[in-house]
Order: structure tokens, then sequence, then C-alpha cells
């Protein structure tokens, strides 16, 4: 028996629904990451104090308490997933997310009424991290299962570009809303103008998911979200262990630069304008690094996976030397920015591939969604605020390239460590042959 909407015979979906996918992503992480590009802005409207750097701090542990409900959205939507079908799954994250955009967009601020703002704005944030945590599940798992195995990576490597140009997005709209507005006005209301264009965009992204096909028959699929969850704690546990450390360097160092924007007004000192254009070409490049890893994952997953990480804790300190200096111009930091991000984004073309590769179908959804899930909130969630307050307390803007080499050298050694699914393997050779046969033909 197929679950209803599967095409009959199909092996590859069409792309529109490809395309479905990515739109409702790039909105997951856009309502998501753009809080961080106007973290000041938010600090100042939601937390009182004297203290910018205190205010700041408020903001930013903020944006990280989103992440405390992404395990709990990854294990119940992930899990959803491998029950009833990517397609609800995908659905019902989208709608969770643009509630919490709303709530962010058109709550009073703290003059206004009050403990009752801060209160709101952390609610807000759980919703959005419980939706964010059941996304990357579903949505890369639909992504892997639409593409036959030679072209994997390249389409996987969506789940990426979909996430950078969330924060191409949003720094395009930081950078429109500093040119036309005035500092006043952009720290009064016109940080809300990204969060509620994220609540208008929502229905469209619904319309389009609800007409999604399916990519795992009812076979396929466990009795209850329970066994889903038994399944992979009891088969697949040291397979999440390693996927964490792996993902810890990339959401380290994907926040880090995330963070730029923030580092870039309060650390380097320039004004808010560069600190977006910062952001922006960041993600761009991280596009390009991206598009150029899963081009190069032909030449071997792990091995492309190891040396862009070890490139780039090679790079990594004296580009922060560079940032840093007194003679630094702001060119200088763009530039700079613009090639950390393209090499640290050569080993994310082929990353969620690999990852997926290492679970069996039947918990394949929910098994990326947890390691996921729990990587980003133990290391992601914290890197912003860790870094800021490092920097504050021991005045070295070079923490966040200390950072980052630590956490991308463990990452290294767990990319060494994880080995692909007996399955997939099996499936990989089958495809092969069955090219070759074609081909003899």
């Amino acid at each position: 028996m197929q679950i209803a909407g599967r095409p009959a015979n199909s092996t590859t979906l069409p792309m529109k629904a490809v395309v479905a996918v990515v739109i409702g992503n790039w909105l997951e992480f856009y309502d998501f990451l753009v809080f961080t590009i106007f973290a000041v802005m938010i600090g100042d409207a939601f937390f009182p104090g004297e203290s910018s750097i205190g205010r700041l701090l408020g903001a930013l542990a903020t944006f990280g308490v989103g992440f405390f409900t992404r395990p709990l959205g990854a294990a119940v939507i992930g899990a959803y997933s491998d029950k009833v079908g990517r397609r609800a799954a995908l659905t019902l994250t989208l709608m969770l997310m643009a509630l919490g955009s709303g709530l962010v967009a058109f709550t009073p601020s703290y003059a206004q009424i009050g403990l009752m703002a801060p209160i709101i704005l952390v609610t807000a944030r759980l919703i959005q991290g419980f939706s964010c945590g059941g996304e990357v599940g579903p949505a890369t798992t639909y992504l892997l299962e639409s593409a036959p195995p030679e072209r994997r990576a390249m389409l996987t490597a969506w789940q990426g570009y979909s996430q950078q140009l969330a924060i191409v997005v949003g720094s395009l709209v930081g950078v429109v809303l500093t040119l036309l507005l005035t500092k006043q006005q952009l720290y009064g209301w016109g940080w809300r103008i990204p969060f509620a264009l994220g609540v208008v965009i929502a229905p469209v992204a619904l319309y389009i998911r609800g007409r999604l096909p399916e990519t795992i028959q009812e076979t396929e699929t466990h009795a209850s979200g329970k066994a889903v969850l038994v399944n992979l704690a009891r088969y697949h546990s040291s397979v999440v262990i390693l996927g964490i450390f792996i993902i810890s360097g990339a959401t380290i160092s994907t926040y880090v630069f995330t963070f730029m924007n923030t580092y870039a007004v309060t650390t380097l000192h320039l004004s808010e304008r560069i600190g977006t254009i910062i952001a922006l070409t960041g993600a761009v490049a991280s596009i390009a690094g991206m598009a150029t890893g899963a081009w190069l994952d032909r030449l071997g997953r792990k091995v492309m996976l190891v040396a862009s990480r070890a490139i780039f804790v090679v790079m990594v300190y004296p580009a922060y030397l560079t940032l840093t200096s007194p003679d630094a111009t702001p060119g200088t930091i763009v530039a700079v920015n613009i090639v950390l991000n393209f090499v640290f984004s050569t080993g994310i073309g082929g990353l969620y591939v690999f990852l997926l590769e290492a679970f069996p179908k039947a918990v394949r959804s929910s098994g990326l969604a947890i390691m996921y899930a729990l990587a980003v909130t133990i290391f992601g969630g914290t890197t912003q605020f860790i870094v800021t307050w490092l920097i504050s307390v021991t005045k070295n803007p070079l923490v966040p390239a200390w950072y980052q080499i630590v956490a991308n050298v463990a990452s290294i050694a767990a990319i060494v460590l994880l080995k692909q699914h007996t399955d997939v393997v099996v499936e990989k050779r089958r495809s092969a042959n069955s090219l070759s046969a074609s081909e003899a033909s």
C-alpha cells in the first residue's frame, strides 16, 4: 500500500516538489535566523538596563532559548515523519514557525507592557525552536529520497543553500532598512519588519507544501512514533553520537558567521550597515562554497569533508588576526569573511547526505533530526552568547577563532569514524550495476 500523493512507480520526484521543500525550509530558517541579525535592536526593545552589552546578552540568551526545544521538536516531528510521512511533518513545522514569528513581530516592547514583553518573546523562540528542530530531518530526508544515488549530494546540499539564502534575504532586508530608516526608526520599529514579512509569506509556502507527493511507503514506516525512537536508540545511538560531534564544528562556525553582524558592530566598531553587508556577502560566499563542495563530492565524500575542515582550521586564526588588526579596512574585513565562509562551506555540500546515509530509511528522518537538534542546541544555541561573554571578560577579539578551531578538530575525528549504513552501500551497488547494464545495452 502506498501513502496518498506518491506518484506510482516514481523513483525521482518532479523538480517542483523539491522546490516546494526548499522554499519552506528557507522560510523556516529565515524566521529563525533573522533574530540574530537584529539582536542589538531586539535587546534594546525587550531588555531594560543601562549597559548595552547587558541588553545584547539578554537578546542573545533569548536567541539561545530557542534551541532548547529543538531536540523535542526533532524527536516529536522527526518520529511523526517516519510514522505518517514527510509531507504532514513539513506542513506542521511551517505552521508553527509562522506562529512564533508573528509573536516576535507584534509583541509590544518592555517599555509598553513591562515583564510580559520578554516572556512572550521567549515563548515565541521556544515555538520557533520546536518547529526548526522538526524541520531539518523531514526536509533533508525528502531531498535525499527524491534523488538518484549519484545526485544525492547535489540535491541535499539545498538544505544548506536554503539556510544561507535565509541569511541573504534577512541581511538584504537589513541593508534596505538601514538605508531607508534613521537609527531611531530602525531601533524603534524597523527591526520588526523582517519578522512580519515571514508571517506574510507563510500561507504561500503552506499551500505549496500541502500539495507535495510523498516519498516513503506505508510498508516502510513504523507503527508508532515510540517505535521509531526505540529503534533509533537501540541500534543507531553510536551514529547519533558521532553525528553530534560532526555537526558541532559546522554549527559553531555557522553561528559565528551569522554573529558577524553583531561582532562587527560591538567588537570591530563598524556601522550597522557594514555589519549587514558582512553578513550578506558571507552568506553568498557560503552558497558558492556549498555548490563547489557538492560538485567535488565525486572525489570522495569523506575525503572532501575532512580536507575542507582541515584547511579551514589552518586558516581561521590568521584570518581573525587580519580582521582585528587596527589597520583592517571595512573592505578587508568583508573580503576575509567571504574567504572564510567559502572555504568552510565546501565541507557542507556533501555533509547532509553523508549523515543521512549512516541511517536506514525507516529511521532516517528522526535520526538526522535528533542528532542535528542536539548538536545545534548544545553548541549552536550557546555559541553567540559564549563568544560575546568571553570577549567581554577576556577583552580578546580572537575568541571566535579559537572556539572554531577546537570544534572543527573534534568534528574531523568524528567524520573519520562514521560509516555508511549497510543498506545504503547495497543500494549504491545496485544503482551502479543498473547504470552499467543500461550503458552496455
